[in-house]
């Protein structure tokens, strides 16, 4: 990613945290990426790390209309999606969503702390305040259904070197960096 889309991305995500009364944090640890693919409009998300301890971690991210954070699971990861602002769109599957493979016809997860019962693949619409809690192996994509949306996640302890496994091979969870502009914030794969 070019620093410059970066820093675009970074001014859209805090202009639309301060429309929504969304305080950063005073040293927050900014994570953009185009997960190696190199078409940020396409799959792109900005995220800031509130908290990332042992135990647990907090995230609060930004996306717009037309991008998709890819399919993808975790093995150890337990985490809730919640809607902050706008309208959020997931997609879940019960395993590995590849041709060949069999899934249930319906499997249920917990929506709003109650179960819900998806077809795998089915679009699931959360609206402001709604979360989705998922277990490691289910897995996910998601992208906004407004044209911006604000996505909280809490989950167990993150490791996103070790324990992000996407379907498409070639997606990596950091971008390359191309320095074309003075950087405006320094991300988390940026040591």
């Amino acid at each position: 990613m070019k620093r410059s889309e970066i820093n675009a991305a970074y001014r859209a995500a805090a202009a639309c945290f301060a429309r929504h009364h969304w305080t950063q944090p005073p040293h927050p640890r900014w994570d953009i990426t185009d997960f190696g693919l190199g078409d940020f409009p396409r799959y792109g998300l900005t995220v800031i790390n509130l908290a990332t301890e042992v135990e647990y971690c907090e995230k609060l991210m930004f996306a717009h209309r037309g991008q998709t954070t890819p399919c993808h699971t975790h093995a150890k990861k337990k985490e809730d999606i919640i809607c902050r602002t706008g309208e959020l769109t997931l997609r879940l599957w019960p395993k590995r969503p590849e041709p060949g493979t069999t899934q249930p016809a319906t499997f249920t997860v917990p929506v709003d702390g109650q179960p819900r019962a998806l077809k795998p693949g089915e679009a699931l619409v959360l609206a402001a305040g709604s979360r989705v809690t998922l277990v490691p192996g289910i897995w996910h994509e998601f992208f906004p259904s407004s044209d911006d949306c604000i996505i909280g996640e809490v989950s167990t302890a993150n490791d996103d070197l070790h324990d992000n496994f996407f379907l498409n091979p070639d997606i990596g969870r950091f971008p390359d960096l191309v320095e074309d502009e003075p950087a405006l914030v320094r991300l988390v794969s940026e040591k």
